[in-house]
């Protein structure tokens, strides 16, 4: 049998990774760490410039990882089904890319080798983000990251 040697990611679904595959997949940008506003008069939702009190923004991680979705009733596990429906995932969102039959960019730390190359391309939340523990919930529309 003619083993693939195709990365992983090319060669299986998202839904055929295994955890640590799916894992890898995330890219470090931390923009699904932001905080979210729903527009109420067209439902749209909004990403703010306001990050999770959890994500530890010099490396736009998680500090809470293994315990955020019970300590954290806000955080949204990304699950394999659920990439494709989330529509504010940004277009750079790995997860997103894979979904839609794209590759990994340049800068993703599995093609580079690197996992500041997401910061050094420009895009992660580094340095562009105000952690929620600074910030009212009542502020976060006047946060808006666009």
């Amino acid at each position: 049998m003619k083993r693939d040697r195709r990365p992983f990611w090319r060669s299986k679904s998202l839904e055929e990774m295994t955890q640590e595959e799916w894992e890898s997949i995330c890219d470090g940008c931390g923009v699904c760490c932001l905080k979210k506003i729903e527009d109420p008069e067209t439902s749209e939702i909004i990403l703010t410039s306001v990050s999770c009190e959890f994500l530890d923004a010099a490396t736009c991680r998680c500090t809470i990882y293994e315990a955020r979705l019970s300590l954290n009733p806000e955080c949204l596990g990304l699950e394999a089904g659920s990439v494709r429906e989330i529509t504010w995932l940004p277009e750079t969102c790995a997860y997103r890319r894979l979904a839609e039959g794209q590759d990994l960019e340049w800068w993703h730390p599995l093609v580079s080798g690197d996992p500041d190359t997401v910061h050094e391309a420009g895009i992660s939340i580094r340095n562009r983000a105000i952690s929620g523990q600074f910030v009212h919930p009542e502020d976060l529309r006047r946060a808006r990251s666009d």
